[in-house]
């Protein structure tokens, strides 16, 4: 294990117990909810699953071609429209797009699947107004249509690319209870759907339908989160550490809407979008009302403050 996580890991018991005595005296003007039975443990294993999941959809992240209309040969030659990794066959094929609809046709010869079942003909990888179709697969390399805004692109997956061959890994903080705070949720009148810039500069498109409200470091805050399925909340925010001990962008951070009418954020589960190590992935870029004026020194760190940026 990398040394900076073997300090991190050791010491969350530390951090831990000095957090609960500030709670218990007082020492910290946080609002923080209860902790419950084995807190430290789960957020552990929380983390460790998300390491996983990143690690497997984005760290292998090698590739993103935007796609004009048109007919574009796929491969690692020289000779194709778009060049992928040392991986894969010189030519493996030809995406054609054309209003909305993206098709895939493989070169004689070329064994890709799709499905679990070799293509020997014209796929649709992606059809107006519905998701893109499961991965194309050559060997260890993936290949599906990404959408960032209006725009539709060819992302690539290669475990053995550079991006994910140069990762070096996750930085957390200690994991602090008094991260973890109860806040109000105060709703619209109305759901209201908003437009979002991503960090390719397209727009997108979330549902949001009221804000949040809690207090800390003796300020009272509100965010707006934006809804991904009922009583579930996406936040997108930026603090005081941005730039500094934190990603500069921004962190997500996800929670769910209690029948009280609160909601439990705990900062210890706050982690770096995937363009923080990956400049292959089109991520959202926090609204102004979510830039927060203190720092949250919990949950992920900055991969360039711990030495872990590759590039």
């Amino acid at each position: 294990m990398p040394a900076h996580l073997l300090f991190t890991r050791r010491t969350t018991v530390v951090a831990v117990a000095v957090s609960l005595v500030a709670c218990a005296g007082g020492g910290t003007d946080r609002q923080p909810a209860a902790v419950p039975p084995n807190y430290v443990a789960d957020v552990e294993a929380w983390r460790e699953k998300h390491e996983q999941d990143y690690r497997r959809e984005y760290v292998t992240i090698a590739g993103l071609h935007f796609l004009d209309p048109g007919a574009h040969t796929v491969g690692r030659g020289p000779g194709t429209d778009i060049v992928l990794s040392a991986h894969v066959p010189p030519t493996i094929g030809r995406l054609s797009v054309a209003d909305g609809f993206v098709r895939f046709e493989p070169a004689p010869g070329v064994p890709v699947e799709h499905r679990g079942k070799r293509v020997t003909g014209s796929v649709t990888l992606k059809e107006p107004g519905k998701p893109a179709a499961e991965e194309l697969i050559v060997g260890d390399v993936r290949l599906a249509i990404h959408q960032s805004g209006p725009r539709l692109s060819l992302r690539v997956w290669d475990p053995n690319g550079e991006p994910a061959t140069a990762f070096k890994g996750f930085a957390w903080f200690p994991i602090d209870p008094s991260y973890r705070l109860t806040a109000r949720f105060i709703p619209d009148d109305k759901p209201q759907t908003l437009t979002v810039l991503n960090t390719f500069n397209d727009e997108t498109t979330y549902t949001s339908e009221g804000v949040v409200e809690f207090e800390l470091q003796g300020r009272t805050v509100r965010l707006r989160p934006f809804t991904t399925r009922p009583r579930r909340f996406y936040f997108v925010l930026r603090d005081a550490s941005s730039g500094i001990e934190t990603y500069g962008t921004g962190r997500f951070l996800y929670s769910d809407l209690l029948d009280n009418g609160t909601t439990v954020l705990d900062f210890n589960q706050a982690y770096n979008p995937p363009c923080a190590f990956n400049p292959y992935t089109t991520c959202p870029i926090p609204l102004k009302e979510n830039i927060i004026p203190v720092r949250i020194l919990a949950g992920e760190r900055d991969y360039g403050s711990q030495g872990l940026r590759t590039k």
